[in-house]
């Protein structure tokens, strides 16, 4: 499916109104942040005709689910949709089995696309079949309730702050199944979250919402380094960078990471390293880039590299936020004080090396 996802919507709420202009991919995982009250849930329950109030266009797929215009509205048990909420909302008195099956009755023959188990394996779940909700995890139940989603044959997934209700450890061992599933849809997935590390991880594509209305929308590389946006600032502000594995430096067990606008070495974590080529996602945090107008020739800082400062702006009390650009297309954000801004003389154009003291790989 290429077809993505146009949303033109006005809803009002006694003092809230939603009014949004959406035009998203047709597959990969678009992100809806913003703070609470900024119409996130509210944008998900219009896509899912859950509000019937409110007026306007949606087209999913290149199928037309509401025209005001010409008193069109398909209603929510008729869109071809699957819908996760923070609590996974299981029926207690069905076998996981029987609660994917639920899933898979409720959508026409004619309709269905993937058998009832589509999302077995997908979600790593096939061994819970016969077991009892309240025999699950936190996050079992939360991976039960996307196979039942998914069992729908959904032109859209719709997720609603699936990991808001987890505690750290179930958190970290959702997340890998959701980073597989998503990359494994040929659909888009609309995804509710306040986290800014869901954002770095999970995303493709993000809406900044701010009070009912689209502060800035575009792909998540992007929109992560624009200083005139929220993303860019606090101390989870950082940069994503795409880059592919090279192996592993025999010598020093550092895996190597090359980008359009150098290399990068960080710490092998992982049991089995990843074969050569693999695309990867790598998240730099402004925090952990220093700046120098020399390159370092004694440092404890593994990766250094050459950058152009391309925009300087405040970052709160006694704090700047420097852009860099590094290569043709990779941005990195840091964070100096106001005095050693100063002291440095940086202004955009100048040529300087960034020391990354920090790199994660997120993806």
């Amino acid at each position: 499916m290429t077809s993505g996802l146009t949303l033109q919507t006005r809803l009002v709420r006694g003092a809230f109104t939603l009014a949004l202009d959406l035009t998203l991919p047709g597959r990969g995982l678009t992100a809806l942040f913003g703070a609470s009250g900024s119409g996130k849930t509210t944008c998900l329950r219009v896509l899912a005709g859950l509000e019937p109030a409110a007026s306007g266009r949606l087209s999913v797929g290149g199928e037309l689910w509401q025209d005001s215009a010409r008193g069109l509205f398909v209603p929510p048990h008729q869109r071809a949709l699957g819908y996760v909420f923070q609590e996974a909302s299981l029926f207690d008195h069905l076998s996981v089995q029987d609660n994917i099956r639920f899933g898979y009755r409720r959508t026409p023959a004619a309709q269905r696309r993937y058998g009832w188990d589509h999302g077995l394996a997908l979600l790593g779940i096939g061994h819970l079949l016969r077991r009892m909700p309240h025999e699950l995890s936190g996050g079992e139940r939360q991976r039960v309730a996307m196979a039942r989603a998914l069992a729908t044959s959904p032109r859209v997934l719709l997720m609603d702050e699936p990991l808001a209700a987890l505690d750290a450890p179930r958190k970290a061992e959702i997340l890998p199944w959701l980073e597989q599933l998503h990359q494994a849809l040929d659909i888009p997935v609309v995804y509710v979250t306040h986290s800014v590390d869901e954002v770095a991880r999970l995303a493709d594509h993000v809406v900044l919402l701010e009070q009912g209305r689209v502060l800035a929308q575009g792909p998540v590389l992007e929109l992560m380094t624009r200083a005139d946006l929220p993303l860019a600032h606090g101390d989870s502000a950082g940069a994503l960078v795409e880059a592919v594995t090279c192996g592993l430096q025999s010598d020093s067990d550092l895996c190597e990471l090359r980008f359009d606008g150098g290399t990068l070495l960080l710490p092998q974590t992982r049991a089995t390293p990843l074969p050569d080529r693999t695309p990867v996602r790598v998240r730099i945090q402004a925090r952990d880039v220093s700046l120098s107008l020399m390159k370092p020739e004694q440092t404890s800082v593994l990766n250094c590299l050459p950058a152009t400062v391309s925009d300087v702006c405040d970052d709160g009390p006694g704090q700047v936020l420097v852009g860099l650009r590094l290569g043709h297309d990779t941005r990195l954000l840091s964070r100096i004080s106001r005095l050693s801004c100063e002291r440095l003389g940086i202004t955009p154009g100048l040529p300087v090396y960034a020391q990354i003291k920090g790199v994660a790989m997120v993806r």
